[in-house]
C-alpha cells in the first residue's frame, strides 16, 4: 500500500489541507503543537474510522467552531487504485458520520462498518494490528518491548494470521466431539434395531401366513356355495311374489271399478238435482229483475228526467246553480226512450254534474290553500318582526361592550408606549459599556474566539514545554546517576565517554531555558484568561442588547397593532348602532304587512262558505242519478246471470249423458275381471313364498358367521404381512445405520487428525516465524549498533527477548537505557514489518511504515542511529516511509519534506512542501 494523497477540511487544527505523498522517505517537519501528528491521525482515521480514535469521540476531530468535517484518502494497493471519503456533521451536541464511501475501481462500498470491514480484508489487518505493525504512534515507541511475552505473542500471531490456525484447531476439536456424540447415538440405535430384527425372526412369520391363507380359501368356498343357494331361493321368492302381487292388483281393480260405478251413479243423480236447482234460480232472478225495473221507473219519475240542468261556475268568486224546467216535449228523455237509451242519457248527465262538482271542489281547494298561505305568511311575518327586534337589542348590547373595550385599549396603548421608552433607556445603558472596551459593539464574539484560540495555543505550547522538561529532567537524573556511580550499573562499563554524561551541562542549560519559558507561558495564560473573562462580559452585554432590541421591536409592533385595532373597533361600534336602528324599522314594516294579509284571508273564508252551499244541492241530485245507473247495471247483471244458468243447465244434461256411457263400460270390465280370478294358483304361490323366505333367513345367518370368520382371517393375514414388512424395513434401517456408523468412525478419525494437524502447523509456523524474526531483528539491530557493546538478540518460541553483550552477559530489554530501549523497540517494529512484508509478498503489499515523533526519548547519538535505521529500511525495499519529527538530523535524511506551520491568528495549521537539505545543496552546486 502507498498513500498517494490526503485531503482535509475542518479536521482538528486544519481548515483546508491537501497533501500528496511520494515514494521513499517523507519527513513531516515543524515545531511542537503545529499539527504534524494530526496528518498521520487523519490517515489512520480515514482507514478505520472511529476505531482509530481510542477513547475519543467523533466530536473531537471536528475543528472548534465548525459543524462539518471531511477526510479524503487516495492510495494504491496491490496494483489497484482506491479512494476513501468520510464526512462528519454536528447534530446538536453530537457528531455523526453523514458519508463514508470506499471506491475500489470496480465497486463502491458505503457505510462506516462496511468500509472498515473492506479495509481490514484488503490490508489483512484491523486497527490494532495496524498500530502494532506499521504505525508507531507518539509515546508508544516502547509498547512492544514493555508488553508481556504472551501479549507480544498474541500481537505477532495476529499480525501473521496464526490465530486463525488456533481457531481452525478449535473448530476441528468441536467437530470431533460432535461426531463422537452422533456416533454414540447411532451405535445405540444400531443395537436396538438388531434386537428388534431378532425378535421378529423368532416368530416364523412366513409359516403362519401360509396357514392363514389356506383357512381363508376354505371359508371363501363355503360362502360362495351358500350364496348360490340363496340366489336360487330369492328367484323363487320373487316369482311367487309376482303372482301374489298380480292377484292383489286384480282384486284392487275390481274393488276400484265397483267404487267408480257407484260414484258415477251418485254423480248422475246429483247432477240432475243441480239442474232442478238452476231452473228454480232462473225463476227467482227473473222476479228480481222485474222489481229493479219498477224502482228505476219510480226514481226517474221523481227526478223529472226531462228537466234541463244548467250550471254556471266562477271559481273562487261566485257560484250559481239554476234548475229550469223546459216545456218542449222533445226535450223529455222519458217519453220516447227505452231503458237502455234512457240509461245512457243518465250517465251523460252524471258525468256533466260530476264535472261541475269537480270544478267547485277545485275552487274550494284553491280557496283553502290561499287561506293557509295567508295564515302562514301572517305568522312568518310576525315571527320575523320579533326576530328583528331581538337582533336589534343584541346589536345595541354588542356596541355597548365595544365601547367598554375601546376604553381598555386606550389604557393599554399608554402602558406600551411607556414600556418602549424604558427599553430604549436600558439599551443605551448596556451599549455604553463598550465606550472603554477594547473592541467595538458587535465584535465581542470574534474577540472572544481569538482569545480562546490564543489560550489553546498557549496551553498546547505549555504542555509541549512541560513534556520536554520532564524528559530533560529524566535524562539529567539518569546521567547524574551514571556519573555518580562511575560505571553503568547494568552493563558495568565506564561512563566517562557515555553520551548520557557528555551532554549533562547542555541538558541543564536547556532545562533552565525550558523552565523560564514555562513561567512566561503561565504568566501569558493568566493575562489571556483575564482578557477572556472581560470578553465574555462584553458578549453577554451584546446578547442582552440584542434581546432588549428584539423586545422593543415586539412591543412597538404590538403597539401598532393595538392602535389599528382601536380604529377598527370604533367603526364596528358605529356600524352596530346603525344596524340596530335599521332592524327596528324592518320589524315595523313586517307587522304592517301581516295585518294586510290577515284581512285578505278573512275575505277568502267568506267565499269558501258560498261554494260549500252550492256543492250540497248538487251532491243530492248526483246521488239520485247514480241510483238510477246502479239499478240499470243490476238489471243487466241479472239478465246475464239468467242466461248463464240456462247454459250451465244444458251443459249438465250433456255431462250426464257422457257419465251414463262410462258407467256401462265399467260394468262390462268388472264382469271380465271376475271371470279371470283363480284361487288355486294363488294358494300355491303363497306356499312357495313362505318356504323361500324361511330358507333365505337361515342361510343369511350362516353367511354372516362365515363372513366374520373370513374377516378375522384377513385381519390376521394383514397383521402378519405388516410384521413381515416391518422386519424388512428394520433390516434395511440396520444396514443404513451400519453404514452410517462406519462413515462416522472414519469422519471422527479425520477430525482427530485435522485437529492435530492444525496444532502442529501452528507450532511449526510459529517456530519458523520466530527464527525468521530473530534473524531480521539481529540484522536490523546490527545496522544500528554495529560497533557498540551488544553482540546479538535472542527470541525464544514464547517471544521472550534477551539482549547479549559482547562479553556474553544476557540483559532484559528493560535494562537498557531509555534511548537504547526506544531504538531497540524501533528495530523490533522494523523487523516485524519486514517479516510481514516477506510473508505476504506477491499477495498484499504492506502499508507505509509510519513513525510519529520517534526521537522523543533519544539523545543526539541515538538519533543518528535512528537515521541509519530509516535509511536501511528504505534500502531493504520499504516502498514508503513517513516520519513526523522536528529533529533536523531526520530532516536531512528525507527524500521529500513537508513543513507544517500554525497561524497564530486563526489557530489553523497549513502545509508547505519543502526541499530536503541534500536537494538544496545539489541545486546550489
Amino acid at each position: 500500500m502507498r498513500v498517494e494523497r490526503i485531503r482535509l477540511r475542518n479536521f482538528k487544527c486544519y481548515g483546508d489541507a491537501d497533501l500528496s505523498l511520494h515514494h521513499g522517505v517523507t519527513v513531516v517537519h515543524g515545531v511542537n503543537g503545529s499539527g504534524k501528528s494530526t496528518l498521520l491521525e487523519a490517515v489512520f482515521f480515514a482507514l478505520y474510522g472511529s476505531k482509530a480514535l481510542d477513547d475519543r469521540t467523533l466530536d473531537d476531530v471536528i475543528t472548534t467552531g465548525e459543524e462539518e468535517a471531511e477526510v479524503e484518502l487516495a492510495f494504491t494497493h496491490d496494483g489497484g487504485d482506491y479512494r476513501i471519503e468520510r464526512h462528519l456533521k454536528l447534530r446538536g451536541d453530537r457528531a455523526t458520520t453523514t458519508k463514508c464511501v470506499l471506491e475500489t475501481g470496480t465497486e463502491t462500498v458505503e457505510g462506516a462498518r462496511d468500509v472498515r470491514r473492506e479495509v481490514t480484508e484488503l490490508l489483512r489487518m484491523d486497527a490494532d494490528a495496524f498500530v502494532n505493525c506499521a504505525y508507531v504512534r507518539q509515546g508508544e515507541v516502547n509498547k512492544l518491548i514493555h508488553a508481556s511475552p504472551s501479549d507480544r505473542q498474541d500481537m505477532i500471531d495476529d499480525l501473521l494470521q496464526l490465530g486463525a490456525l488456533e481457531e481452525y484447531r478449535e473448530r476441528a476439536s468441536d467437530a470431533r466431539l460432535g461426531v463422537k456424540t452422533v456416533l454414540d447415538g447411532q451405535r445405540e440405535v444400531r443395537e436396538n434395531l438388531r434386537e428388534q430384527v431378532e425378535t421378529k425372526e423368532d416368530k416364523d412369520l412366513h409359516e403362519r401366513l401360509n396357514g392363514l391363507e389356506s383357512k381363508h380359501t376354505e371359508v371363501t368356498e363355503q360362502i360362495e356355495h351358500y350364496e348360490s343357494q340363496r340366489d336360487e331361493a330369492e328367484r323363487t321368492l320373487e316369482t311367487a311374489e309376482d303372482v301374489l302381487e298380480r292377484h292383489e292388483e286384480t282384486r284392487e281393480e275390481m274393488a276400484d271399478l265397483a267404487e267408480e260405478i257407484e260414484a258415477l251413479r251418485s254423480t248422475i243423480t246429483e247432477t240432475e238435482g243441480e239442474r232442478e236447482d238452476l231452473k228454480e234460480r232462473i225463476r227467482v232472478r227473473r222476479e228480481e229483475c222485474e222489481e229493479y225495473e219498477d224502482e228505476r221507473a219510480a226514481v226517474l219519475s221523481e227526478l223529472e228526467v226531462g228537466a234541463s240542468l244548467e250550471l254556471e261556475l266562477d271559481v273562487g268568486v261566485d257560484v250559481d246553480v239554476n234548475l229550469e224546467r223546459e216545456t218542449e216535449t222533445d226535450s223529455d228523455p222519458t217519453t220516447d226512450l227505452d231503458p237502455t237509451t234512457s240509461n245512457e242519457t243518465v250517465e251523460e248527465l252524471i258525468d256533466r254534474l260530476e264535472a261541475q262538482d269537480e270544478a267547485l271542489r277545485e275552487g274550494l281547494e284553491e280557496l283553502r290553500l290561499a287561506i293557509q298561505e295567508h295564515t302562514g305568511e301572517v305568522t312568518r311575518l310576525r315571527e320575523r318582526a320579533e326576530e328583528l327586534e331581538s337582533e336589534a337589542e343584541r346589536k345595541r348590547a354588542d356596541a355597548d361592550e365595544l365601547a367598554e373595550t375601546l376604553a381598555e385599549d386606550e389604557s393599554t396603548i399608554e402602558e406600551r408606549e411607556a414600556t418602549v421608552e424604558e427599553l430604549a433607556e436600558k439599551i443605551e445603558t448596556r451599549r455604553s459599556e463598550f465606550d472603554d472596551a477594547p473592541v467595538a459593539f458587535g465584535e465581542a464574539a470574534d474577540h472572544r474566539e481569538e482569545l480562546a484560540n490564543e489560550r489553546e495555543e498557549l496551553r498546547s505550547e505549555l504542555a509541549d514545554v512541560s513534556a520536554t522538561i520532564d524528559a530533560t529532567t529524566a535524562s539529567i537524573e539518569e546521567g547524574e546517576e551514571l556519573l555518580e556511580a562511575g560505571k553503568c550499573p547494568e552493563c558495568g562499563q565506564p561512563v566517562e565517554d557515555s553520551p548520557h554524561v557528555d551532554v549533562l551541562a547542555e541538558r541543564r542549560e536547556e532545562l533552565a531555558d525550558f523552565e523560564e519559558r514555562q513561567e512566561e507561558l503561565q504568566a501569558e495564560l493568566e493575562i489571556v484568561a483575564e482578557r477572556l473573562e472581560r470578553a465574555e462580559e462584553l458578549c453577554e452585554a451584546e446578547r442582552e442588547v440584542e434581546q432588549l432590541e428584539t423586545n422593543r421591536e415586539n412591543v412597538e409592533q404590538l403597539l401598532a397593532e393595538k392602535r389599528e385595532t382601536l380604529s377598527q373597533r370604533r367603526e364596528q361600534r358605529d356600524d352596530l348602532r346603525q344596524r340596530a336602528e335599521d332592524l327596528e324599522a324592518d320589524a315595523e314594516e313586517k307587522r304592517a304587512d301581516a295585518d294586510e294579509i290577515e284581512t285578505t284571508a278573512d275575505e277568502r273564508r267568506s267565499e269558501l262558505g258560498e261554494i260549500n252551499g252550492a256543492r250540497s244541492g248538487l251532491k243530492e241530485t248526483l246521488g239520485q242519478l247514480r241510483r238510477v245507473s246502479e239499478l240499470a247495471t243490476e238489471i243487466e247483471s241479472l239478465e246475464s246471470d239468467i242466461e248463464a244458468d240456462r247454459e250451465r243447465r244444458a251443459n249438465k244434461a250433456e255431462l250426464n249423458d257422457e257419465r251414463r256411457n262410462r258407467l256401462s263400460d265399467k260394468r262390462e270390465r268388472k264382469r271380465e275381471l271376475e271371470d279371470e280370478f283363480d284361487e288355486d294358483r294363488i294358494e300355491q304361490a303363497r306356499s312357495e313364498r313362505e318356504n323361500a323366505a324361511e330358507y333365505i333367513e337361515q342361510v343369511e345367518a350362516e353367511l354372516e358367521t362365515l363372513r366374520d370368520r373370513r374377516t378375522n382371517l384377513q385381519n390376521a393375514i394383514g397383521a402378519v404381512e405388516n410384521e413381515l414388512e416391518e422386519l424388512e424395513t428394520l433390516r434395511e434401517r440396520l444396514e443404513d445405520v451400519d453404514a452410517r456408523c462406519s462413515d462416522l468412525e472414519s469422519l471422527y478419525e479425520e477430525a482427530e487428525t485435522l485437529q492435530a494437524t492444525y496444532g502442529d502447523l501452528r507450532t511449526e509456523l510459529r517456530q519458523r516465524n520466530v527464527e525468521t524474526l530473530e534473524r531480521l531483528l539481529n540484522e536490523t539491530f546490527d545496522l544500528v549498533y554495529q560497533n557498540d557493546s551488544y553482540a546479538s538478540i535472542d527470541l525464544d518460541g514464547e517471544y521472550r527477548l534477551t539482549v547479549y553483550q559482547k562479553d556474553g552477559e544476557p540483559l532484559e530489554p528493560e535494562q537498557l537505557s531509555g534511548g537504547e530501549r526506544a531504538l531497540f523497540n524501533l528495530s523490533l517494529r522494523c523487523a516485524i514489518y519486514r517479516l510481514l512484508a516477506e510473508g505476504v509478498e506477491g499477495t498484499a503489499p504492506m502499508p507505509p511504515l509510519i513513525l510519529d515523533e520517534p526521537t522523543v526519548f533519544l539523545d543526539s547519538g541515538h538519533v543518528t542511529q535512528l537515521v541509519s535505521l530509516v535509511e536501511s529500511m528504505r534500502d531493504l525495499g520499504v516502498e514508503q516511509i513517513v516520519v513526523v519529527s522536528h529533529d533536523e538530523e531526520l530532516v536531512g535524511a528525507a527524500d521529500d519534506l513537508v513543513r507544517v506551520e500554525k497561524d497564530s491568528t486563526s489557530n489553523r495549521s497549513r502545509l508547505e512542501r519543502g526541499e530536503p537539505p541534500e536537494a538544496t545543496l545539489l541545486a546550489s552546486d
